[in-house]
């Protein structure tokens, strides 16, 4: 491993921003404030920040790069592999990938779910960034509730989360520009989409209540 000098950055060391050179060695930092040893390859990082790499929590970008426009959608591995190159090129050497599980089918469906899973575990010894899987489970997406629980159970998922989008996505359908967004999202012609609507508008309360039992019985 090719050891590097970087001199003229201002450098995030603790709790402080300060200019000074960082000699690199063997992918570690070996001194600080050092000059240019010989036989290293020196970077001027003058005007320019130096930070530890950025660990991204919650990145949901790559979307875009499985589905660049509606009815456009990319291999899984190929978006991965795209969205690796972004995140490292901007900084972010830890990446957790949110991929959200909900009732809806097309990018957000359980299908696409376990591609991206299965994709992540296969394709990460080769992925530049540290690539986890963030799952957030819609939570009226009671179907899923028994295969999540043994992904967790398998130490499959790096970092859980909760969402409850009901509300919104209720309030959402009367307003033409982000009922247009869900369609496209969701790859339904416009009739399906709103034949189930009125199906969601229909069960809703049923469903709130079936959730709500749920979590009394735990």
């Amino acid at each position: 491993m090719t050891d590097i000098f970087i001199e003229g950055g201002r450098v995030l060391l603790g709790g402080e921003i300060r200019e000074t050179s960082l000699q690199i060695a063997g992918g570690d930092i070996g001194a600080v404030g050092s000059d240019h040893g010989r036989g290293s390859f020196g970077i001027d990082a003058g005007d320019l920040k130096v930070l530890p790499g950025i660990v991204d929590l919650h990145g949901d970008a790559f979307e875009r790069q499985m589905m660049p426009r509606p009815g456009v959608d990319f291999p899984v591995d190929v978006a991965l592999i795209d969205s690796d190159r972004q995140a490292v090129a901007n900084g972010i050497t830890t990446v957790y990938h949110a991929t959200t599980w909900s009732w809806e089918p097309g990018l957000r469906s359980a299908d696409n779910a376990r591609r991206l899973l299965e994709a992540i575990e296969s394709l990460r010894p080769q992925l530049a960034a540290d690539t986890r899987f963030h799952l957030r489970h819609e939570t009226f997406n009671l179907d899923a509730e028994a295969e999540i629980g043994q992904w967790l159970s398998d130490g499959r998922i790096d970092l859980f989360a909760f969402n409850d989008h009901m509300d919104s996505t209720v309030a959402s359908l009367d307003k033409p520009q982000k009922r247009a967004r869900m369609v496209e999202r969701c790859g339904l012609s416009g009739e399906e989409f709103d034949r189930r609507r009125v199906i969601l508008r229909c069960i809703r309360p049923y469903i709130v209540l079936q959730k709500s039992d749920r979590i009394l019985a735990y």
